[in-house]
């Protein structure tokens, strides 16, 4: 069981609070994965930004036990203490995974320990954040950002994705999508903040071509989707699609595409037994040497060290 510590402190939004207690948090049978334990500079009551308070029993010694540390938001004009400051980077260096969810990214980039590197966070406090912090690589144009030892997220729902994407990369796919149907969100968006700066919305889901698309393609990840086809789907010209599909994702439809042959690969690579070749056949790929490029190439390892890992005969299928 991994042991987190979730940074609370005064005049906190429940909702970022509440994000990786949710996500990592809950109690899920069969297993209890997480060991969540809220903690704050000073103990003892706190207000929140909501108009009502919270008990936190923890203090920041919870950060030296964490494998994983979260930093859900912070107020960006506020000056972190030296106290603060100094547990996150014992945590760092001690091999804890520091998350900093939405405007949070202050606090990774206040402790130092993402200098000369890339962090994301909110688009509206990106430039304020690039400012402050000039020799960070800021990004406003992902839902998240993975180093590996940092882990930050873009605004307020994409909290959830990151924490998601969290779940996915201890636990697995199948696990991560378990949660994600327990809390009725999206096991996985690739998409980009581009998506929400802003993008007109149709009123009805129905009469969103581009979506209808999106569910086309993942009706047939097995067989090869030739751009003409897809944006055939969607009545658009290559040109128009290939435009509208950026605008509403973030990402080109190749990339996209592939993400989700990828996910496919990983669930069935999880689940069931079948060789690596019938997984690469059946999440679109063709071949297995295909698919282990692009395992080494976007995941960083094996499709056999994938089911090394997260393969449950108990989930076999």
């Amino acid at each position: 069981m991994r042991k987190v510590a979730v940074l609370a402190f005064d005049g906190i939004s429940p909702f970022h609070l509440s994000v990786p207690c949710l996500v990592l948090g809950e109690r899920r049978a069969p297993a209890e994965r997480y060991d969540v334990r809220v903690c704050a500079g000073e103990p003892g009551s706190l207000r929140t930004n909501a108009g009502f308070g919270i008990s936190v029993p923890h203090g920041l010694d919870a950060m030296d036990q964490a494998d994983v540390v979260v930093l859900p938001s912070w107020q960006p004009g506020l000056d972190a203490s030296d106290e603060l400051l100094t547990a996150i980077r014992r945590a760092h260096a001690r091999g804890a995974t520091v998350v900093g969810l939405c405007i949070g990214a202050f606090l990774v980039a206040a402790s130092g320990i993402a200098d000369g590197r890339e962090v994301c966070t909110h688009w509206r406090f990106a430039d304020e954040l690039r400012t402050r912090y000039p020799g960070l690589a800021v990004r406003a144009d992902v839902l998240w950002s993975d180093l590996g030892d940092v882990i930050t997220s873009a605004g307020t729902a994409s909290s959830l994705d990151c924490c998601l994407h969290l779940v996915r990369t201890h636990y697995g796919v199948e696990v991560a999508q378990q949660v994600a149907r327990d809390i009725v969100v999206a096991p996985h968006r690739s998409g980009s903040q581009a998506q929400y700066i802003p993008v007109p919305v149709p009123a009805d889901p129905a009469d969103d071509p581009i979506e209808k698309a999106m569910v086309w393609a993942r009706e047939r990840l097995d067989r090869p989707v030739s751009l003409d086809e897809w944006a055939g789907v969607a009545a658009m010209s290559r040109r128009t699609f290939t435009r509208q599909f950026r605008a509403r994702t973030g990402s080109s439809g190749q990339a996209w595409l592939l993400r989700q042959r990828l996910d496919r690969a990983r669930l069935l690579l999880e689940t069931t037994d079948r060789p690596v070749e019938r997984v690469a056949s059946e999440s679109g790929f063709g071949s297995a040497d295909t698919l282990r490029h692009h395992f080494h190439s976007v995941l960083g390892t094996t499709p056999q060290r994938h089911r090394q890992e997260f393969y449950s005969s108990a989930n076999r299928v």
